[in-house]
């Protein structure tokens, strides 16, 4: 199942500056409008893997994972 976010976007003094509004610290800059949301998907994608690896890590042992849709 894919998961949607939003990506906040804006040009700025020539530059395309966006962020994802529910994962704190994924924030990208770039040339071109295409290349910046090219660049939010990469970090996206490896800051959620990031906090995937982080979470197990953290619960050690003996834990389970389950689902939970908003």
């Amino acid at each position: 199942m894919k998961q949607t976010y939003t990506a906040i976007v804006k040009q700025d003094d020539g530059w395309w500056i966006g962020w994802i509004e529910e994962i704190p610290g994924v924030n990208c800059q770039e040339k071109t409008r295409d290349e910046l949301l090219a660049t939010l998907k990469i970090t996206l994608k490896e800051a959620l893997e990031f906090n995937r690896q982080d979470a197990r890590a953290a619960a050690g042992e003996n834990y389970q994972e389950m689902p939970i849709a908003v």
